[in-house]
């Protein structure tokens, strides 16, 4: 019976995991950037979303739109106040670039995490759940909540899919991931292409963090920890292999999942981190990276 549950369990905060890791490394993979304020932007569409449906009794529903909604604004601001100034800066040598980037979204994803506390507070808020009720699977309760979860999810990611592979725009974004100058000399404007993969990202990154606050709860002091799990996903799967982060996110999933119940709830990061150690020192490029 407990076998059945961690497994259920485990597949809902897979996805999610999947969810938000997959706009994660999509972002790398096209554009070359590692997003530190990852936590911060999923953080702010949980938040806000509750706001909207809670505070400001909209409902569930309108306050996940809305949550997204906020997650791409923020996502957009990163891009627009913080990447790009420091990708077309003249002053910093192109070497230096990186760390910069990597130094200027981790500080925004700090303040992001200071004007959320400022602007609600620090205690954690769980927004309604998106469908009420529970069901029987097997002799295991679960609810239709955390069931809805999973399919938005992989919803969510085979939609991702679609767009990548079977659209021109999709696959624009494939190109620029593996040679950026032979794009443009086709005749695309790279600032297009990184327009729309921040919006892509934007939308997972909104839509992940709503969910997460349906499913679990979350508070401005987690925006770190979302950004350390996503980061650990990603480098676990492969910088910039989109299905490396999907197995990879059902790899933590479940060892966190097993280690709440069969050990500690508090010690559930431990196994993934031990894990992400030994595969960074074996296979450096991760599971299904190239890099």
């Amino acid at each position: 019976m407990r076998a059945l549950q961690i497994l259920i369990d485990g597949f809902a905060i897979s996805a999610l995991y999947g969810l938000g890791a997959t706009g994660f490394t999509l972002l790398f993979g096209v554009s070359g950037v590692l997003n530190l304020s990852h936590g911060g932007i999923m953080v702010t569409a949980a938040l806000i979303g509750w706001f909207a449906g809670a505070g400001h009794g909209l409902g569930p529903y309108a306050g996940t739109v809305i949550g997204v909604l906020a997650g791409l604004l923020i996502a957009y601001a990163t891009y627009f106040a913080v990447v790009r100034p420091i990708q077309r800066s003249p002053a910093i040598a192109h070497e230096e670039k990186e760390i910069f980037i990597l130094t200027g979204t981790l500080l925004w994803g700090i303040m992001i995490q200071v004007g959320m506390v400022w602007l609600f507070t620090d205690n954690p808020v769980t927004m309604r759940a998106l469908l009420p009720g529970v069901v029987t699977v097997l002799g295991v309760r679960v609810t239709n909540n955390e069931i809805m979860i999973a399919v938005i999810s992989w919803v969510a990611i085979g939609l991702l899919w679609v767009l990548v592979n079977r659209t021109r725009a999709g696959k624009a974004l494939l190109a620029a991931a593996i040679n950026p100058r032979g794009l443009t000399l086709l005749g695309f404007e790279l600032s297009n292409i990184y327009l729309l993969v921040w919006t892509i990202y934007g939308i997972l990154a909104g839509l992940a963090g709503v969910l997460l606050a349906s499913f679990l709860g979350v508070s401005p002091l987690n925006a770190g920890q979302l950004t350390a799990s996503a980061f650990s996903v990603v480098v676990l799967g492969g910088l910039g292999s989109v299905a490396g982060s999907l197995v990879a996110a059902y790899v933590v999933g479940y060892l966190e999942t097993i280690t709440a119940y069969l050990i500690a709830p508090t010690l559930r990061p431990i196994p993934a981190l031990l894990l992400l150690v030994l595969v960074v020192y074996v296979r450096p490029q991760g599971l299904l990276g190239r890099r």
